[in-house]
């Protein structure tokens, strides 16, 4: 079959990769529109590439030509009518969790061995609830974000500079603006239709939502409060302020929804002296800005929350494991683990005099350890250390992906 053209992602092929004709089921998570589907075309071109021998089996069930695929004993039929004698097949399921017991499908599929199983999915609760459940140990998990600061210079055919980055800050990184002029009034109409569809299909739809006007003044309450920290009962407490009644269990329900569909990416508290993840109280940031800005507009004066977000996604892309961090009464940005080792990480638009930069490099040296620490701004007079951290500029920390 003929793709549509597409720009690769090495970052998340060279993570998939290692597992091809593994006996393990890959599995692609992200919020819609972040590029799965261009994924899975990239990851068939790699393999006609390494196996042009094999059979390859497309199934999308968003194309009305799979309708017919509703469930795990369709799915198993659709293959069946469809595979070749003695080949190596490769199936590629793009939207998993649209067909009814997938996982009993691929377990069954897995055990004939002689398959390679490749899926995508919306919905990441769902998917490695079940997946956990029926196969565990037997898949790998790859989380795919939309476009980092440096991919998205690649996808517009941009360079590094302050107008690029203002850009990036703006209208976030999905993948399909490429294709649009960078106008306010033509991006954040696209941006609002994707932000519908996420909310209608992969929330109302799927958990029968009733309360829909709650469902979006939740998800504006996250996006004018990025980084702010928050329990369920806090932002229950702030609703009734607004004459909306709900209660504390029904805004746990919705914030996971609103998580499990990757529109919000929770971060716990953790203790630094204490060493332990706090249960109550979480910060909230978007996975992607351009869908934070068409929920509540894009403001000059949310530059903090907007630098906070997108070095938070940036470390998430990355691979690490983050955290807020908390010691006595002062307050980490990030802490962030990943390989056995940690970084902290303190974001300021600027640090304009000695006060700014007291308050936030010395959050830092009051840790304990010699794990690398990090402040970064816009502030373009980086570059040089403090007392043993150093002040990194937004734009050279966002150029690289450890």
């Amino acid at each position: 079959m003929g793709f549509p053209e597409y720009i690769e992602r090495p970052l998340y092929l060279d993570r998939i990769m290692p597992y091809v004709h593994k006996d393990i089921i890959k599995i692609i998570v992200g919020q819609r529109r972040v590029g799965k589907s261009y994924m899975l075309f990239q990851l068939m071109d790699r393999i006609s590439v390494l196996n042009p021998d094999g059979q390859q089996i497309y199934i999308n069930k968003e194309l009305h030509e799979f309708a017919g695929i509703r469930n795990a004993e369709d799915l198993l039929e659709y293959i069946e009518s469809r595979r070749g004698p003695s080949r190596h097949l490769y199936l590629f399921i793009d939207e998993l969790q649209d067909i009814d017991r997938f996982e009993v499908a691929l377990r069954s599929l897995q055990a004939q061995g002689d398959v390679d199983i490749f899926g995508t999915g919306s919905n990441a609760k769902l998917l490695s609830g079940e997946l956990a459940t029926y196969l565990s140990g037997r898949y790998i998990e790859i989380k795919l974000y939309s476009l980092t600061y440096q991919e998205f210079l690649l996808f517009h055919g941009m360079e590094k500079s302050r107008d690029s980055l203002q850009k990036y800050l703006k209208f976030g990184g999905l993948p399909y603006l490429k294709h649009l002029p960078m106008e306010d009034a033509v991006v954040f109409d696209y941006l609002k239709n994707v932000t519908d569809a996420i909310l209608l299909k992969d929330i109302v739809s799927r958990y029968d939502i009733r309360n829909v006007s709650f469902l979006l003044r939740l998800a504006q309450f996250l996006a004018e409060n990025v980084g702010s920290l928050f329990t369920a009962r806090k932002i229950s407490s702030y609703l009734k302020s607004q004459k909306l009644k709900i209660s504390h269990n029904l805004v746990i329900d919705y914030l996971l929804y609103l998580s499990n569909a990757l529109l919000v990416l929770p971060a716990k508290r953790f203790d630094i002296v204490g060493k332990k993840v706090f249960e109550i109280g979480k910060k909230y940031y978007f996975e992607d800005l351009g869908i934070r800005h068409a929920l509540v507009g894009f403001r000059a004066t949310d530059i903090n929350k907007i630098l906070e977000n997108v070095i938070f996604t940036h470390l998430k892309v990355s691979g690490y494991e983050v955290t807020v961090g908390q010691i006595g009464k002062k307050e980490v940005d990030f802490v962030c683990e990943k390989g056995g080792e940690r970084l902290y990480i303190q974001a300021a638009y600027m640090i304009p005099d000695d006060k700014v930069r007291d308050r936030e490099f010395g959050n830092l040296l009051a840790i304990p350890d010699n794990f690398p620490k990090k402040v970064i701004s816009m502030d373009p007079l980086t570059g040089a250390s403090y007392k043993g951290i150093e002040h990194v500029l937004l734009e050279d920390f966002l150029m690289n992906c450890a």
